[in-house]
């Protein structure tokens, strides 16, 4: 089995992971690939990442590295099994202490995949060029570079007006995302095997705007409005951006290819959700006299 590693260089005891990972690897029949960033954390020569030949991708951090090497797949059908180092790991299937266990079962097949929509963004430059970003897992947003300020931006699905919105910018969440930024934004939270997509303003400026739920089959075009091109960014996943010019437009739309994350037990995702969010904890709570 040849499997990917990505990875967090600055979580603490990298090397003594990826250590123990290539001393078990023989056994377990697997064949190790790294991405460069990752080359000097290892106690043995291991070839780079070559995407085409994968069976499955290993994450080593947290909810963050595990989008960038979803990002990296680039639609390929692996399966990606993230590893939790950090605090919070809500995509992540087991954590550092459960990394053996994980390995054995993932060289034995012995796991389920949760497919994850994903967005594929598109910029339509006023010249007629266009530039494809990178598959979205949690979100796309539209904001200004550098300090916040109010944009003014005209939404379409499907080739319908939505209408104006202005905000200190603009998210378009998948239901893996709806817990992520778009969550923090006041949006609602989607199941991930709901086909939907949200649109949820950042502060808007009226009271009139809400996030709005719409399906996963519709196509959403972003035009900037006259005064607000100037310093506009497209983020994907909250790690890469690109610049918007005036007269550009913004189309997203669901991508073609899922993402496959791994999963070593039917544990539901509201159970996931309440461990991760706390959901309705009162343990903090003095008891009631």
């Amino acid at each position: 089995m040849n499997v990917g590693v990505v990875g967090n260089p600055r979580y603490g005891g990298l090397a003594a992971i990826l250590s123990g990972m290539a001393a078990r690897a023989p056994g377990l029949g697997i064949s190790y690939y790294t991405e460069p960033e990752l080359a000097p954390l290892w106690d043995r020569p291991v070839p780079p990442i070559g995407i085409g030949n994968l069976d499955a991708l290993l994450t080593l951090g947290g909810d963050g590295t595990l989008l960038r090497g979803a990002r990296a797949l680039a639609g390929k059908p692996v399966p990606v099994l993230g590893v939790n180092l950090g605090r919070v790991g809500f995509l992540t299937a087991c954590t550092r202490a459960e990394l053996d266990q994980a390995l054995t079962r993932l060289s034995m097949k012995d796991f389920v995949i949760e497919p994850r929509l994903a967005l594929d963004t598109e910029i339509q430059g006023a010249q007629g060029n266009r530039f494809t970003l990178a598959a979205a897992l949690n979100d796309v947003t539209v904001h200004k570079a550098g300090v916040a300020r109010m944009i003014q931006l005209r939404v379409q699905v499907d080739g319908q007006d939505v209408g104006p919105y202005s905000a200190d910018g603009l998210i378009i969440a998948t239901p893996t995302g709806s817990t992520a930024y778009s969550l923090s934004a006041g949006g609602p939270i989607i199941a991930p095997d709901v086909e939907a997509m949200v649109i949820t303003p950042i502060c808007a400026h009226t009271l009139a705007v809400r996030p709005l739920v719409i399906p996963s089959s519709s196509t959403i075009r972003i035009l900037p409005l006259r005064g607000s091109s100037e310093d506009l960014l497209v983020s994907v996943d909250g790690q890469q951006a690109m610049t918007v010019g005036p007269g550009d437009a913004i189309e997203l739309k669901k991508a073609r290819h899922e993402v496959q994350l791994v999963r070593f037990e039917l544990r539901s995702y509201f159970g996931r959700l309440r461990d991760s969010l706390r959901w309705g904890d009162l343990a903090e709570r003095d008891p009631a006299p």
